[in-house]
Formats: C-alpha cells, structure tokens, sequence
C-alpha cells in the first residue's frame, strides 16, 4: 500500500497538475487592474513582448513608451511598469498595457502638482472643438484655445509635438478631466521680462526695436521682449493717414521712449521727437497776409487741411474758402492733393494751428457789387430759392440778394404777397442795403413804387377824409382812403353817434362816406376813422357858431334860423356884396364854401379868418377825444347788455 503512495506521488496524474497549477496562481498571480513591474524580452516588429511572471508573455505596443512625436527608447532586458488588464484573453495572452500604467502614475503626480500650483510638462498633439489635447506623460489634458498664446495665434502647428510647459487650471479624476493654459506661463514669463526691461528703460531714452504689428492708430515696436506703441501721431511732423505709410512689419527703427506707465507698464514711444521741429520757426517763415501755396492732404466738412511744408499744415475753413458759395462742402471747391496758393490769416505755434484763406487770394466780388450797385439801383434776377422769411434772388457774380417778406408788397401781408412768387422766376427790385462784412445784400421790390402811406401821412388828427366802403363786417366798415392805395377799418361803435344808426348793414360796398381822423400811427402804417366822431365835431361847430344847446333847441332848429337868417341879405344884396360883407354872420356861415372851392373866393381868404380856422381844429379835436370817450362809454354799455 505504501507502495502505490509512493508511485502515486512520483506519477502525479492530470489533475494533481492542476491543483497545483491553480495553487501556484493563487498564491504568486498579480490581481487584474493593477501595476506590477515586467522584463521586455523580445521586440517584435511594433510590439515589446513583456514577461510579467504570468503563464503567458504581454504585447505592448511601442507607442506606448514614448511622448507624442518622439520614438520609443526602450531594448530588451528593460525593466518597465505596465497595467494589467486581463490575466489572459481568447488568445491565451496576457493583455498589458503602458498607457494605463502611465496614466495612474500620472494622476499621483499631477495632484501634487496641482496642489502645490507647479507647472507641468507636456505636449500638445491633438486638436478638438474648441481647443487642443496635450499628454502630460500619459494623462491627457484639455487646452483651450483662448490659453494657447497671449494674442490669438492662426497657425498652431509649430506647437504641436513639442515639449513645452503649463499650468494646470482644472482636475477632476472622476470624471477623468484636466484643464491645462499654456498662456498663464507666458504671462508669468512676459511679466518678469517686462519688468526688468521696463526698469532699465527712462523717458527720453532712444532705442532699436523690431515693428512687431501694424493697427489703424499706430504700430507695436517689440524692444527686446517688452512692446511699446508708436502712435500714428508720433511718427512723423506731418499728417500720417495709416501708419502702413511709413511702416512695415518687420522693419527696425529707431525710436524715442516717450512716456513710461509703471502701473500700467505701457512704453509710448515716438519716432519724429528724434527731427527738429518745424513749428519753431513756423511764425517766422510765414508772416500774416502773405500768399503761400500747398497741397491739399484732407478734406473735412469743415474745411480743408494744406500742407505748407513737410510737418506744418493749416486749415482753410469753409466759410473762408469762397466769396459767394455758402454751405457747400469743401470738396466740391477743392480736392486731395491739388495744388492751391491761400493766404496766411493767423498762426499760433503753441497751439500748432494756422488759419488759411483761399478767397483771399481772389477778388472780392461784394466790393464790384458795391460800386457797380449803389444803394437805390434797380435791378433784376432770377428767384433761387423761397423761404419762409422772404426770397433770394441770384445777382451779377453768383451774388444772391434777399428780398424780406416785409419788403414785398405794401398793403399784402407776408404769406400773402409770398405766395404770389415761384422759384425761377425773373423779378426785379431795389438795392436796400450792401453789407461787405457779412456779404449780404438786401433787396425791396415794394419799394419800386411809391409808398401810398405818403398820401395820407400828411393827414393830422381831426382831418376830415372821404372814403368808400370795400367790405361790410359786423364788427364794422373796411374802407379804401387815399383813391383806394390806404385801406382802414371803421369800427361798428364808430359808425355814428345814434346806437341805433350803429348798424353795419345800412352801408353797402361802394359808397363813398365822410370820417374824421382820430389816429394816424406812420410806424404801423394805420389809419384810425370814425363817423361817430366827425359827427360830434360838426355839432358842436354849429352850436358854437349858431347858438346853444343849453336853450333847448336841437341841432336841427339852430340850422334851420341860421340858413333862414342867411337867406334874407341874400336876396336884397349881390353876390359880391354878400361875399364881401364882413361880419361874424357871414363869416360863419361860408366856411363850407371855402372848403370846397377855395380857388374861386381868394379875396374871402382874409386875415381875420385866421382865427375860425383855428378854432375850428381845436374844436375838431375835442370832439375826436370826446367822441373817443363816449365810444369807450358805449362799448363798455353794450358788453354790459351782452352780460
């Protein structure tokens, strides 16, 4: 029986061998999902065989050893970490990888590295929307395209497969996650370059820099690892319309440190500080009103810059660009680059300005105007243009002159007698008024006729008018005076001095009635009338003359003695004696007659009929007031019967 045990043992059969195999796996086997150490014992093609102490050998792919963009430095006996995944797959091969092992390795270092805010080293080799892939020795991180470079960067490819730093902005190993920047360590590097470039620097200095970028207001000179900007302004004396004028990138110049920020550390810089400037003897190379010709650099809506030398420029203002064209735009007078001699009218060099003439440089047409045209000429032209204030009339010289709207038409108002011009009409008119200092000339075309106003400007309060009625109101009568040139209103109070006879509608259009003047004002070119007025003054004329109203006898009864009285010597004496007769009576009772034909009686016009005549006004103006007073007396009662 021992025997056999021992034969047994010496013989083990098949599944003895597998006990034993499995109890030697069990015992020294690595556990899948991790790390273990390994022999590369062979290198196939792209493949390194790997010997992990398995019952089977792994194959690694060679990629795995090395960086993106760099071959794998690896031989046969090299010791090497790799991941296992599986023991053994269909193939009865260990399956290995170094990519896995990398990545966990890295995932430790990278976390310390994160948490003690150290940069990092990797290699970009991937592009993904919105950015970039970079392995940082097997973990892959994300790089976003706003952290590539300081500036935007178009080509990115001497970037990729380059070894260079970064600065960890993100981890999350759950979800497998790393956000990397590539500009925060340039900025790093930037400022400490700037610093001590900026510290070695002082205003004033004169340095070479590279242009390193050319934009609409000026160009980046790089100065050794630190920019500076050349404002448009500081290139040169003269007007720099793009610096791509002057400059090229890539070209050297030579520059002066103009200003230095140390908060901001911003350099300005300046090339025309290096030349002299022309502005030092601008005021004496050009004197007030001497003629000077330049080129025409720009053109404004305010006028036009010229160029009188290189760096000094003067502005020709629009209102001194021509004599007679007003609100046009300089350009259609002159144009960039056209050679044009103006006239020097002021310079301030601390300002830098000077002030240019071109008109000056040209006759002045308002003093031919002035001469030729004198205040009173009657002329002629073509309306050009109608406003709301009056017309403008084109003259000799591409002269306009203007016609006011109060110089229309004597008695139309100023809408109405506008209305009765178009444009491009030929009318004519009087010279009012040439001003050569703010080139105006006015014209009048009513005053091509007589002012009517004239024929009763000789009018006095109290006169006597004949008038014929043109319109009938209820407020009252329209009447023409003065052979219809002079219209006036009579109003309904003043119609007569019965309220009862105060009815507009007893007159009709076209007859003639007789009013007194009451007032007469020349600045506003009215005449006042009242019938109401005329009729008070002729009653108290007659009771003056004929006798008293304190009796008790109407107006009607004294005129009636009177023309009876007047009568009786009439018939027992001639004409010629009656008329010669001199008395009170006769003296009285002709003033009508004298009024009407005073040619026919000249020996009655005698001295001592002087004082009636007097009189008579005196009276005729009490009369007007009284009749004033009443009428105001009147209006207030009739407003209270309306009440």
């Amino acid at each position: 029986m021992s025997e056999q045990n021992t034969e047994a043992g010496l013989n083990p059969s098949i599944e003895d061998f597998a006990a034993l195999l499995e109890e030697s796996f069990a015992a020294d086997s690595p556990i899948e999902g991790t790390v273990v150490r390994g022999r590369v014992t062979a290198i196939e093609n792209d493949l390194a065989i790997v010997d992990v102490g398995l019952k089977t050998e792994g194959r690694v792919p060679l990629r795995e050893f090395s960086m993106p963009g760099q071959s794998a430095a690896i031989g046969v006996g090299d010791e090497v970490e790799v991941f296992v995944d599986r023991i053994e797959n269909a193939m009865g091969e260990a399956v290995l990888s170094r990519d896995k092992a990398r990545r966990e390795e890295s995932w430790v270092k990278l976390e310390k590295n994160f948490e003690a805010d150290e940069r990092v080293e990797g290699v970009i080799f991937g592009r993904v929307k919105g950015g970039f892939t970079v392995d940082l020795d097997g973990a892959t991180a994300f790089l976003p395209g706003s952290q590539v470079d300081i500036r935007p960067v178009r080509d990115i490819t001497p970037l990729m497969n380059t070894p260079q730093p970064f600065q960890i902005l993100k981890m999350d190993r759950r979800r497998g996650n790393i956000v990397v920047s590539r500009r925060a360590i340039m900025e790093e590097t930037r400022a400490e370059a700037r610093n001590e470039i900026v510290s070695n620097l002082l205003e004033g200095q004169q340095v070479e820099g590279v242009v390193k970028n050319i934009t609409d207001y000026g160009a980046f000179v790089d100065l050794g690892g630190v920019d500076g900007l050349l404002h448009v302004t500081d290139i040169a004396w003269r007007r720099v319309n793009h610096p791509s004028e002057v400059l090229s990138v890539g070209e050297t110049v030579r520059v002066q440190v103009v200003k230095i920020n140390a908060e901001t550390q911003r350099i300005s810089l300046g090339m025309k500080q290096l030349e002299t400037d022309p502005w030092d003897e601008a005021a004496a190379k050009f004197e007030l009103g001497t003629k000077v010709t330049g080129q025409v650099t720009n053109i404004t809506d305010y006028g036009a810059f010229v160029e009188l030398e290189n760096g000094i420029e003067g502005l020709v203002h629009v209102s001194e660009m021509s004599w007679v064209k007003k609100n046009v735009h300089p350009g259609k007078i002159v144009s960039t680059s056209q050679e044009v001699e103006v006239m020097v009218l002021e310079v301030d060099a601390e300002k830098r300005r000077i002030s240019l003439g071109l008109k000056q440089c040209n006759e002045n047409p308002w003093e031919d105007f002035s001469s030729n045209y004198p205040v009173g000429t009657k002329l002629s032209g073509e309306i050009k243009n109608i406003t709301e204030f009056g017309l403008f009339v084109g003259l000799d010289n591409d002269i306009d002159g203007m016609v006011h709207i109060s110089d229309l038409d004597w008695n139309a108002s100023g809408d109405e007698a506008l209305a009765q011009y178009k444009k491009g009409e030929a009318v004519e008119a009087v010279v009012l008024d040439v001003d050569q200092e703010k080139e105006r000339v006015s014209l009048g075309i009513k005053q091509l006729d007589g002012d009517p106003f004239e024929d009763v400007a000789n009018l006095r309060r109290g006169d006597t008018v004949t008038c014929e009625v043109t319109a009938v109101t209820d407020g009252g009568l329209e009447v023409a005076v003065a052979d219809g040139d002079v219209t006036a209103f009579i109003r309904r109070s003043d119609l007569s001095r019965d309220r009862q006879d105060q009815r507009p509608e007893r007159f009709h259009v076209g007859d003639k009635l007789d009013a007194m003047v009451t007032n007469l004002d020349k600045r506003d070119r009215r005449v006042g009338l009242s019938i109401k007025a005329l009729e008070i003054a002729e009653e108290k004329e007659a009771v003056q003359q004929y006798g008293s109203s304190d009796s008790g006898a109407s107006l009607g009864d004294i005129l009636g003695a009177a023309l009876n009285r007047d009568e009786a010597p009439a018939k027992e004496a001639p004409a010629e004696a009656a008329q010669a007769e001199e008395g009170p009576v006769a003296e009285a009772a002709e003033p009508e007659a004298e009024e009407v034909a005073p040619e026919a009686e000249p020996e009655a016009e005698a001295e001592p009929e002087a004082e009636p005549e007097v009189e008579a006004e005196e009276v005729a103006e009490k009369a007007s007031e009284e009749a004033s007073d009443e009428t105001s007396d009147e209006t207030a009662d009739e407003e209270k019967d309306d009440a």
